[in-house]
């Protein structure tokens, strides 16, 4: 018999990547340009030319043996030199290289931090609605995910209530601005506010409470909206990002951790860390694409696309009578399911071949989330079948 948290795992599979796939079968009955998939949070915007152009360059012009060979667990030097100060510029930061852990996408960072801190039993809280897999990577390490509610309409953090979910056993915050599922930025007073909670209870059960920012997002934002730099704000905060979806690159799997020194234990934790991104058999970030980053830094993907797609399907949803949660940030649109049920109300989009992911798995339930990003004619092809859901709801006629 295998483990029983695998076979939990394959019972509880994510419903995101079920709906993939059962939208990659629907493509192949029904022609892929009659089914209307906004499952997966897959970049539909290419990749800026100069990545290609970095790769073949480094492979052309590097010494292959060194290329492709092994280097610190933390990464390669210089490219975690480039990170830190490119950081610095944007953010008024001081870090360094050893600030820098190059890391198998934010995913894999997640995971590293977490081994890093957690023993058996430890909670780590998290403003739900939240990423469906924040579960699965807290359970890894004996953890327990502990979700605090955020405000019912505006789907921000409530201090009192992130106050009272805070236990002598709290050993970390993951904090996910902008947010996936509901598009949501917090603002410097949002973050502020949980920074002197953290603070508060820090000081009242005499423990250390880790800020672990989860930035996948950051530079997706519109309508002028502002991600604070949490290092700045709370001395404990470790920031974990990815560019899978700032340059588009999910496949590549490369992002990195920033371990700043304010850290409690901040040597433990750097050299920790390093060990942990080795025994989880990461061993180091991939080597060819970490070369590329270091040279592809001040390069960005073009937001103006999907800000396109935001404002379209928000506007064409909302005017057939669905309630919906205008993101601010990310590529994802928050829809209230008419009558309550997410489940039931994403089973029948699928009669009219829409994927809808139900907010059931995000800690979300009566929410539903539509991934916008992907190609803008999808959007507009499925207007009509939007329509006909909204009559089946009584919401048109």
């Amino acid at each position: 018999m295998i483990s029983q948290k695998v076979i939990s795992l394959v019972e509880n599979g994510s419903a995101i990547r079920a709906m993939f796939e059962e939208g990659a079968a629907m493509a192949k009955e029904f022609g892929k340009e009659n089914v209307y998939d906004y499952s997966l949070g897959n970049p539909s915007v290419p990749a800026p030319k100069e990545v290609n152009e970095n790769i073949i360059s480094i492979a052309k012009d590097m010494d292959s043996v060194v290329l492709h060979g092994y280097m610190s667990n933390a990464g390669y030097p210089d490219v975690r030199l480039a990170v830190a100060e490119h950081l610095n510029k944007l953010h008024d930061t001081h870090f360094t290289e050893r600030n820098i852990l190059m890391t198998v996408g934010a995913a894999g960072g997640l995971n590293v931090i977490l081994k890093t801190l957690l023993n058996p039993g430890d909670e780590v809280l998290t403003f739900a609605p939240y990423f469906v897999e924040y579960n699965n990577y807290v359970a890894n390490f004996d953890g327990v995910i502990k979700a605090v509610r955020t405000d019912e309409n505006t789907f921000m953090p409530v201090p009192e209530r992130l106050r009272d979910a805070i236990t002598p056993k709290t050993k970390a915050l993951i904090v996910n601005t902008p947010n996936n599922p509901t598009g949501a930025v917090y603002s410097e007073e949002v973050i502020k506010s949980i920074a002197e909670v953290l603070a508060e209870k820090e000081k009242e059960y005499g423990i250390s409470i880790y800020l672990i920012a989860d930035e996948p997002y950051r530079e997706l934002v519109y309508d002028g909206a502002v991600v604070p730099y949490l290092t700045k704000y709370y001395h404990n905060t470790v920031v974990g990002y990815s560019y899978s979806k700032s340059l588009s690159l999910p496949g590549e799997r490369i992002g990195y951790l920033v371990l700043p020194d304010e850290l409690d234990d901040a040597d433990l934790i750097i050299n920790g860390a390093a060990v942990a991104n080795r025994v989880l058999g990461f061993v180091n970030a991939p080597s060819l694409i970490q070369k590329v980053i270091g040279k592809s830094l001040d390069l960005v993907t073009d937001v103006a696309i999907y800000d396109k797609n935001r404002k379209f399907l928000y506007e064409s949803l909302t005017k057939l009578g669905f309630e919906c949660v205008k993101p601010e940030g990310a590529f994802y649109l928050w829809m209230k399911a008419p009558g309550g049920d997410d489940v039931a109300f994403s089973k029948a989009a699928k009669k009219y071949h829409l994927l809808l992911v139900s907010g059931k798995g995000f800690a979300g339930p009566g929410w539903v989330r539509l991934a916008y990003c992907v190609d803008y004619d999808m959007i507009v092809r499925s207007i009509p079948a939007f329509a006909e859901l909204a009559k089946e709801y009584g919401l048109t006629k």
